[in-house]
């Protein structure tokens, strides 16, 4: 029989996913400064970083707050990078 995981485990891992779901308004709401095909890239990148977080769930529970700290990171550098470089504006 497997063990259980810690209670912090359990904590650190709910945490992290709900952190994760709190960034999707701000990838939806990207639309209003970039493009529909940046907004669709973004979300992908979010989505993906989403099942990294469900993977990591059983193995590797206390990496699951990586996940969004990531995400917040890319929507970051990625929002900056277009505002910079391809002149995307509100």
């Amino acid at each position: 029989m497997a063990d259980s995981p810690s209670l912090l485990a359990k904590v650190v891992r709910v945490l992290g996913v709900l952190a994760h779901l709190v960034l999707l308004p701000f990838y939806l709401a990207s639309g209003l400064v970039a493009p529909l095909w940046a907004v669709i890239v973004l979300v992908g990148i979010w989505a993906a970083l989403l099942v990294l977080a469900i993977r990591w769930w059983r193995t590797r529970p206390l990496l699951v707050p990586l996940a969004p700290v990531v995400a917040l990171a890319v929507w970051f550098a990625g929002i900056s990078a277009g505002e910079a470089w391809l002149g995307w504006t509100a």
